[in-house]
C-alpha cells in the first residue's frame, strides 16, 4: 500500500516576501517611510539584500493592507489617506477604543489596576519624547484592548492601528498634545480601575477624538487637505 510523500518544509523564501512586509509596515507606521512616498524596488531590494520579486509580493501584501497603492506604470507608493478618510477611520476608531475601555472596566482586577497604574507612569515619564509617547500610549491601548477579553474588537483595534498609526503619532508631534493626551489617559485610568465603565467609554472616545482634531491640524499643515477637523 502506498503512502502519499510528506509535505515539502516550507523554505524561508516562501516566508520572505511577508517578513519584508511586516518590517516595511512598521517603518510606514513609526513614519520612516512618509505618506505617499514612491517605493522603489531597486532600491527596497538592495536595503534588504533580496529579489526585486521578492519586493514585489511584499509590495502587493502591504497594498492588500492598505498601507501602499500600486498605480499601473507608475509604481508603488506609501497610502496618503485624503483628509475624508483620516477623519472617518479616527471616527470608527473611537468607537472601538470606547468600546474596548467600557469592557476593561467591568473587568479589571486589582493586579490589572497596578499594571495599568506602572504604563500611566511610563507614559508619564516619556512625555517629551516622541517616539518613546507613541509607544507608551500603543502599549496602554493594547492593554486594555487585552482587558476587554474580545478578541473580534482586538483584532480590528490592530488593523486600524497598521492603517492610521503615523496619522496617530502626527496628533502626538507636539509635546503640549502629549501632555493633553497625558491628562486624559490619567482620567481614564482612574475610570477603569474603579469600574465606571460608561465613563471610561467617553473618557477614552474623548482622548482619540482629541488626537485625530490634533492629527489632522498637523495633516492640513504638511500635506495642505481643505477639509477642517471634524468638532469634538
Amino acid at each position: 500500500m502506498s503512502t502519499s510523500p510528506p509535505p515539502s518544509k516550507p523554505t524561508l523564501f516562501q516566508t520572505l516576501p511577508l517578513q519584508v512586509a511586516d518590517q516595511m509596515a512598521s517603518s510606514i507606521m513609526d513614519g520612516t517611510f512618509a505618506p505617499g512616498s514612491r517605493l522603489r524596488e531597486v532600491e527596497l531590494a538592495q536595503f534588504f539584500e533580496v529579489s526585486r520579486a521578492t519586493i514585489r509580493e511584499a509590495l502587493r501584501h502591504l497594498e492588500q493592507r492598505d498601507l501602499v497603492r500600486i498605480q499601473p506604470q507608475k509604481g508603488a507608493y506609501v497610502t496618503l489617506l485624503s483628509a475624508k478618510e483620516l477623519d472617518d477611520l479616527f471616527e470608527v476608531r473611537a468607537s472601538l477604543l470606547a468600546t474596548g475601555s467600557r469592557l476593561a472596566a467591568g473587568r479589571c482586577t486589582n493586579e490589572d489596576a497596578q499594571k495599568l497604574q506602572a504604563k500611566l507612569t511610563q507614559l508619564r515619564e516619556s512625555v517629551a519624547d516622541l517616539d518613546a509617547y507613541v509607544r507608551a500610549s500603543s502599549g496602554m491601548v493594547e492593554m486594555l484592548i487585552q482587558l476587554s477579553d474580545n478578541d473580534v474588537l482586538a483584532k480590528f483595534v490592530r488593523d486600524f492601528a497598521e492603517q492610521i498609526g503615523r496619522y496617530v503619532r502626527l496628533g502626538l508631534a507636539l509635546e503640549a498634545n502629549r501632555k493633553r493626551s497625558l491628562s486624559n489617559w490619567k482620567r481614564l485610568v482612574e475610570a477603569v480601575v474603579q469600574h465606571r465603565a460608561e465613563e471610561a467609554a467617553i473618557l477614552h472616545r474623548d482622548l482619540a477624538l482629541a488626537n485625530r482634531s490634533a492629527a489632522l491640524a498637523e495633516f492640513q499643515r504638511q500635506y495642505k487637505s481643505e477639509i477642517a477637523p471634524a468638532p469634538i
